[in-house]
């Protein structure tokens, strides 16, 4: 979304959705290989915050669930 002088407001682009969904994906697999992670988040430049969150959301519901809202 951007505003009406240009600049962009919140979220992801489709392209970033793309490529953190990409990163979910892999994520998964270094899950069902025993990954740490803290090791997985910090190979990802992402917040371990994040990784566990994935890897909750994983557990919760399987691989195909991963996919985020925005």
């Amino acid at each position: 979304m951007t505003s009406s002088c240009g600049t962009r407001r919140g979220g992801l682009t489709p392209k970033e959705q793309e490529k953190r969904e990409r990163l979910r994906l892999e994520a998964a697999e270094r899950f069902a290989c025993g990954e740490k992670t803290e090791v997985v988040a910090r190979e990802f430049r992402v917040t371990s915050r994040s990784v566990r969150r994935w890897r909750r959301k994983r557990e919760e519901g399987g691989g195909n669930t991963q996919r985020s809202a925005g």
